[in-house]
């Protein structure tokens, strides 16, 4: 099992992961690309799903999360040192520390961009 430090760390990662693929500017140009292809077929579920993918910071922070977690896992070969279960836990851990603070983020009314 990962301990604390690497846990949060892991969960700040995951909050700026999230901020980046969903909010920030440099990304604009790839979300507007997804949402003019989702206009051309806006009753497409796959579409729909899509969009509200990279612009729900819940969805995509889970995601993000659970690909930093696999990325570190794989990258310092402790992967197989604990049961898949245990991973789903440390997914939830990080996944749940990026979504505080993003709601900590959203109460605080910053201004995304």
């Amino acid at each position: 099992m990962i301990d604390l430090t690497t846990l949060a760390l892991l969960g700040l990662a995951g909050y700026r992961g999230t901020q980046l693929a969903v909010h920030d500017t440099i990304l604009d140009p790839a979300r507007d690309r997804v949402i003019s292809w989702h206009e051309r077929r806006q009753t497409s579920p796959v579409r729909n799903a899509v969009v509200a993918l990279i612009s729900c910071v819940y969805c995509m922070g889970w995601w993000v999360s659970g690909a930093l977690l696999a990325t570190y896992l794989l990258a310092s070969g402790t992967f197989d040192q604990a049961p898949l279960l245990v991973h789903g836990v440390e997914w939830l851990a990080v996944a749940g520390t990026a979504v505080l603070l993003n709601r900590l983020d959203d109460m605080l009314g910053r201004v995304h961009g």
